[in-house]
C-alpha cells in the first residue's frame, strides 16, 4: 500500500529477503510455496542457555508443536544439545508458514545457532523431516529451485528425490536422506 493506492509487488521473495544479512549464525533461507507461488523467506533461530526450570520455546510464524517435535528429533536421533536451552524461532517479514516443507530450513537454522556457525551463503533449504530423522520429499521441488536460482542462490539442500529431477541452471542440489547427513555437511556438532 502506498500513497497512491495498492501497488503490485513483482517479486515477493525479494521483499522478504531484502534486509537479510549473510553469514549470520541461526539463519536459513526456506524455499516455500504460498498457494502455488514460490516464495523464499528467512527463518531465524536463536538457541541460548536457559536459567529456567522449563526452557522457553517462543515461535513467531510457524507451528509451535512442529518446533517441539523437530527439537525432540534433533536431540534424540542426532545428538544436538537442545535440552536446558531457550529456543526462539521467527519467520522474517511476519509471514505465517503452514507447510511441513519448512522442517529442513528450521533444523538447519537451529543447528547453525547451536554451533554458532553460519550456514553456507547463497543456499536454500526445504524438505519435511520424519520422526526417524529421515528427510521426505515435498511438492513442486522444481518450482522452488527455479525461484531460488532466479534470485541468485547457488545451492539447495533438499531430500533425495525418487524421480530424476534436474536442477535448473545456476543452482546445484545437495540431496540428503536424513538429518545426520545435514549435520555432517555443516561441519558437525562440536
Amino acid at each position: 500500500m502506498s500513497e497512491t493506492g495498492l501497488q503490485q509487488v513483482p517479486n515477493p521473495s525479494e521483499l522478504f529477503l531484502g534486509d537479510r544479512q549473510n553469514r549470520v549464525a541461526g539463519t536459513a533461507v526456506f524455499a516455500g510455496l504460498e498457494g502455488s507461488r514460490p516464495l523464499l523467506v528467512e527463518i531465524e533461530a536463536l538457541v541460548a542457555p536457559s536459567t529456567l526450570a522449563t526452557p522457553r520455546r517462543n515461535v513467531v510464524g510457524w507451528d509451535t508443536s512442529r518446533l517441539a517435535m523437530l527439537t525432540a528429533i534433533l536431540e534424540a536421533r542426532c545428538g544436538v544439545p537442545l535440552s536446558g536451552r531457550d529456543i526462539f524461532l521467527n519467520v522474517a517479514g511476519g509471514l505465517r508458514i503452514q507447510e511441513t516443507a519448512a522442517d529442513l530450513a528450521v533444523a538447519a537454522a537451529l543447528i547453525s545457532s547451536v554451533t554458532a556457525k553460519p550456514l553456507p551463503a547463497r543456499t536454500v533449504f526445504f524438505g519435511e523431516v520424519a520422526l526417524s530423522a529421515e528427510l521426505r520429499q515435498v511438492a513442486q521441488a522444481e518450482t522452488r529451485l527455479k525461484e531460488a536460482a532466479k534470485l541468485g542462490f547457488e545451492q539447495a539442500i533438499l531430500p533425495r528425490l525418487g524421480n530424476k529431477m534436474k536442477a535448473p541452471q545456476g543452482i546445484s542440489a545437495s540431496l540428503l536422506t536424513n538429518l545426520s547427513e545435514l549435520i555432517d555437511s555443516l561441519g558437525g556438532i562440536t
